[in-house]
């Protein structure tokens, strides 16, 4: 007996192959070893211009047959009980497949193995070859299996022969208006519902570069046609690679589909005991979940996916190098301070050698500090240029042990790539491996396949801001620069934050940069030469930070950086967490594009604030109160090995050693953030406050102060009073309620604060107690004696105290002053009192007090009244 057969799971192209094998094995019977695609036995069931001969697994005696034909198929784990044919004596094995080879494919005694769009192409290649008819209703069947496999002949696999096949096909009579009825069948209710479902089931992945969507659903029940969903979902979203899970019953159905050339996912499926080709693949998971399935994808996807790079994507430019005339010692420090291993030397306006940290640390251990960089460079290297791919790379840094690649065209050198560079690219997970919590992110870093942010920009920044930018980038390209926006402005871009402080950083001359934009603009520029920084102004007001790409380092602990000129990476290196160190590209070609050396996307998701060097909150300790804006602000969580080095720049009590005018900048940030008691809380954990003054160890009852001045500003501001109120300023007035009144002035006055709080902390320090124990001891507590006690304080001072007592009459005292009291006025003025014939002097005063003591008994509504009332108080002497 002869057998036809495929895999389980059959579609249009399967049944279509059988049906040609059929015509080159007649006497053969037809056998379909598992289930079919819903929409293949829909049309098995319903065709009533074909029938095709078909027999069950259970009616072949497996021991009578002698001839087992596979079409569509070379994997023995996917034709059913068939496998156990597979390798039996006296059984041939011929197959017709045009699937990948795999190293576990079955060998046949007859083979036809063609890299076509569909099987069905071969078998009619076969037909036609030995002259063999087609009537027109087999002619549409197999026309179905090319154009379903083929996508209509627009999948990047389909190839001539598949359009000759068709063309053949199309002269043997088939009916393609049949074949488009056929494959653009409507959706089932069911179908509808689970597509809906995968839609919003979706997620965005990038694995080395390459953006994946995974979709996930579950149904308790079998819904057919899977495969036609996805390419639905595929083509409605605009998906390059997509795989989807779904969980029906038991089992975990996968199908991906892939137009990148980087993702394989017939490699991905195989993965799974499925198979496929390289843009279209499925396999089955049995007593799986979808989260085991979904992990499982992106763990092999992580081994797959192929990123395809060159010298010039990893290469950091403008390199730092240093000159074969310099020292020894000159070098070793360059190192040291911009944290680097190795460097070109040049000599004549070309690399001539390398040289490493190592070779510089032991001659200068031997006292050769003062000899040439020329004299001990490695001269014996290879160069690249920027096209060479990966694998060169490979062999140089990895085959021939180079530290440093120089990249060069010509003379002229480009950039550089680094071992650890190339190493991290190679063993990414996905865009970017982090280091363990216990390690440093290298100062080479390694970037992300850069994203395109064009269309998020101008979906959340106003136009005004987008035409600023473009201007930006057209700038720097008529000077032959490159400019980027960067920090805070960006990070909050990808998080879709609110943020329209712009920040520029300009690879070349930042000031030269911001006078030519500035002048196209007409915006005035206020340039700091030292840090080769500018500040632009446009005309209706908008600010922009432009800054030059530059390296900084400490010459001490908590001291203020040394700038020296350097690339956009180095300058990202310097920066004080991972999330800050994001750019976008604002030269016309590549407009938009993130940059992401130092994995910021992968902190971001992950909720982590990570510093990029163990000696960052020794360089700059204000970093530390930055973290705990960060972590409050975005809900965030500080990474344990940037945890443990906030707790020994405290044990080394760096922040106390810091100019109190710099760490004052940092606390008023705190305080102006949505939540900063909860900030003040970690300040307090961590041991923090004594650095600022040994009194405010912001124990329980400083913290409970605090906690019950942030609900007093929470009062306040659902009074919906037109009042100013500096909110930071009461909580700062609270923050120093533990020190006497002169030490409290005194660390106002050593913090640089401004002037206006340093007159707020005298008033709550000199006189708010007072005007506290006045209301208290006042045998009788008018309207008037509340208002002219609290009203010469400011209202800061005054909510302060609120917060502070705990005598209840004092807080209804204050409630009472704010929502009625303050902005009682009288009417009448001194001009009023003049002409009706009141002679100016202290009796004014007098008479207005009487106004106000009258109105805060609810009496005086209009001038008239008030001016009845003073005529009738405060009688004309005759003769005036």
């Amino acid at each position: 007996m002869d057998v036809i057969t495929t895999h389980v799971n059959a579609d249009f192209d399967t049944v279509a192959s059988m049906l040609a094998a059929h015509k080159l094995y007649p006497d053969a019977v037809t056998v379909l070893p598992g289930s079919q695609e819903e929409s293949v036995k829909g049309f098995l069931i319903q065709s009533a211009f074909y029938t095709l001969p078909m027999r069950k697994p259970r009616e072949i005696d497996l021991d009578k047959v002698r001839r087992l034909i596979l079409v569509d198929i070379r994997n023995s784990t996917r034709i059913g009980l068939f496998g156990e044919l597979v390798g039996r004596p006296g059984v041939e094995l011929h197959i017709y497949d045009h699937h990948p080879d795999e190293a576990s494919d079955m060998k046949g005694d007859v083979e036809v193995i063609r890299a076509v769009g569909s099987t069905t192409t071969i078998l009619v290649q076969i037909l036609k070859e030995r002259g063999i008819p087609i009537t027109p209703d087999e002619a549409t069947v197999m026309m179905l299996g090319i154009y379903e496999d083929t996508g209509s002949l627009s999948f990047p696999s389909t190839t001539v022969e598949d359009y000759l096949a068709a063309a053949h096909l199309l002269s043997c009579g088939a009916k393609l208006a049949l074949v488009s009825d056929i494959l653009a069948r409507d959706l089932t209710s069911a179908q509808i519902s689970l597509l809906y479902d995968l839609i919003h089931g979706s997620r965005t992945y990038t694995v080395h570069g390459v953006e994946v969507v995974i979709a996930e659903a579950r149904r308790e029940e079998y819904v057919g046609d899977l495969a036609l969903l996805v390419h639905k979902l595929r083509d409605m979203e605009g998906v390059n690679v997509l795989f989807v899970a779904c969980q029906m019953g038991d089992r975990v159905v996968l199908v991906g589909r892939s137009r990148k050339p980087e993702v394989d996912a017939g490699a991905v499926m195989r993965e799974f005991g499925g198979g496929g080709h390289p843009y279209a693949a499925s396999a089955t998971m049995k007593d799986a979940t979808i989260f085991q399935a979904r992990e499982r994808i992106l763990r092999v996807l992580a081994e797959k996916v192929i990123p395809r790079r060159t010298a010039a994507e990893l290469m950091v430019s403008p390199p730092r190098t240093a000159s074969a005339e310099s020292t020894v010692y000159d070098v070793y420090r360059m190192l040291a301070r911009s944290n680097i291993n190795a460097v070109p030397v040049m000599r004549d306006g070309e690399v001539a050698g390398i040289i490493t940290r190592q070779v510089v640390e032991k001659a200068v251990y031997h006292g050769l500090g003062e000899e040439t960089a020329g004299e001990y460079m490695n001269t014996d290297f290879d160069k690249v240029t920027p096209e060479a791919d990966i694998e060169r790379l490979q062999e140089v840094i990895i085959g021939k042990n180079q530290r440093l690649v120089p990249v060069i065209r010509g003379r002229e050198l480009l950039g550089i790539i680094t071992r650890t560079g190339l190493l991290r690219f190679l063993y990414d997970v996905r865009d970017v491996e982090h280091p363990d919590t216990e390690e440093d992110v290298p100062a080479e870093g390694t970037m992300a396949r850069p994203k395109n942010l064009t269309q998020l920009m101008r979906e959340r920044l106003p136009r005004r801001v987008m035409e600023v930018l473009r201007a930006a980038g057209e700038t720097a390209r008529r000077l032959d620069m490159r400019v980027y926006a960067v920090g805070g402005f960006v990070r909050d871009l990808v998080m879709r934050g609110e943020n329209l402080d712009v920040d520029m950083v300009v690879e070349g001359d930042g000031i030269a940069f911001a006078e030519a934009f500035g002048g196209s603009q007409g915006a005035r520029v206020r340039p700091h030469h030292k840090f080769g920084t500018a500040v632009l102004v446009f005309p209706d007001g908008f600010k922009v930070d432009v800054a030059t790409a530059r390296v900084e380092y400490y010459l001490e602990p908590a001291a203020l950086p040394t700038v020296e000129y350097s690339s956009l990476k180095q300058d990202m290196y310097r920066r004080d967490f991972t999330i800050n160190t994001l750019a976008v590209r604002l030269s016309p070609e590549g407009f938009g594009e993130l940059i992401d050396f130092f994995g910021a996307q992968r902190d971001i998701k992950e909720k982590v604030i990570r510093v990029l060097h163990s000696l960052s909150f020794v360089e700059d300790p204000t970093r530390i109160l930055r973290a705990m804006r960060f972590e409050r602000r975005f809900g965030f969580t500080i990474s344990r090995h940037t945890l443990n080095l906030i707790r020994n720049a405290v044990r080394l009590d760096l922040v106390g050693k810091l100019p109190k005018p710099r760490l004052y900048a940092d606390l008023e940030l705190i305080l102006q953030e949505e939540d900063p008691v909860a900030i003040l809380r970690r300040v307090g954990e961590l041991g923090l406050g004594p650095s600022i003054h040994p009194a405010l160890t912001l124990d329980r009852p400083q913290l409970e102060l605090l906690g019950e001045t942030g609900e007093v500003l929470v009062w306040f501001s659902l009074l919906y009073l037109d009042e100013k109120l500096e909110k930071w300023g009461v909580l700062f007035l609270s923050l120093l309620d533990p020190l006497p009144a002169e030490e409290a002035k005194r660390l106002a006055r050593d913090l640089g604060v401004r002037a206006r709080l340093r007159e707020w902390v005298r008033e709550a320090k000199d006189e708010g107690t007072g005007a506290v124990y006045r209301l208290l001891s006042s045998p009788s507590i008018s309207r008037k004696v509340i208002h002219d006690t609290l009203s010469p304080l400011a209202n800061e001072v005054i909510l302060y105290l609120m917060a502070r007592t705990k005598h209840p009459d004092i807080k209804r005292y204050i409630s009472l002053y704010f929502t009625q009291l303050k902005n009682v006025r009288p009417q009448v003025k001194g001009q009023d009192l003049l002409s009706l014939g009141y002679p100016s002097g202290p009796m004014f005063k007098e008479i207005f007090d009487a106004i106000l003591e009258r109105k805060f008994a609810g009496e005086l509504r209009s001038k008239a009244e008030e001016i009845d009332y003073v005529l009738s108080r405060f009688p004309l002497q005759s003769g005036t």
